[in-house]
């Protein structure tokens, strides 16, 4: 197991480097790290993407996602990956759970989603809408950090585990235990939430989002 996770470890870092990271300080995990993007520009960055064939996710998309909204936006979400919507139309949540994430955006936080940045953790979909793999997420990630490098949000919002813990890289605290604390990400506060996805299919916790969402609200 020991070895499995230095070789996963060892394969984030040569991604990293391949984007021009020079070093990581020791008292940063990979998920916090705060270092100059390699690219001057999203624009930039999406052209990057668009080349990548490094997981298996690229032979079956249609569309990479690769997110959109305030290129300096203060606010910054981070879903799990796109769905068969996104796919096709190369744009995060615009199926019934994008329309639900807008909803909030706008009726709670009183932003429209041009004044936020909307992306995911994997920018190519999942077959059958999985969960990402931990290989996945890994060759992803980078691409992730870069946006959070040029775009530096003042709050970024996890929605869901799987953007939590990717993110965090912790993997063990329930989603349900860590959503709405404030957490230090970088030069960035983070909140973990439900994904609109979860309330969707469990419509009671709209409350504990609502709540969560008038912390970034505050926090704006």
């Amino acid at each position: 197991m020991i070895n499995l996770e230095k070789a996963k470890l060892l394969k984030q870092l040569y991604q990293y480097k391949s984007f021009g990271f020079e070093y990581f300080q020791d008292n940063q995990t990979l998920g916090t790290t705060q270092n100059q993007p390699s690219v001057n520009s999203l624009d930039e960055l999406e052209h990057k993407v668009k080349q990548c064939h490094l997981c298996q996710l690229a032979k079956s998309r249609k569309n990479i996602v690769f997110g959109e909204g305030d290129e300096h936006a203060t606010l910054l979400f981070v879903g799990e990956g796109p769905g068969a919507n996104e796919d096709e139309s190369g744009r995060p949540f615009v199926g019934r759970a994008g329309m639900l994430l807008t909803k909030i955006i706008e009726n709670v936080l009183e932003l429209t989603r041009e004044d936020v940045y909307i992306t995911n953790i994997v920018k190519c979909r999942p077959p059958n809408n999985r969960v990402p793999s931990v290989d996945e997420a890994s060759v992803c990630k980078p691409y992730l950090m870069e946006q959070i490098a040029i775009i530096k949000p003042k709050i970024i919002v996890a929605l869901g585990s799987t953007s939590y813990h990717y993110l965090t890289e912790d993997y063990d605290m329930p989603i349900s235990k860590i959503r709405g604390e404030i957490l230090e990400f970088g030069d960035a506060k983070l909140i973990p939430t439900y994904h609109p996805s979860f309330l969707l299919r469990n419509p009671s916790a709209k409350k504990e989002v609502y709540a969560d969402m008038l912390k970034v609200k505050r926090l704006l």
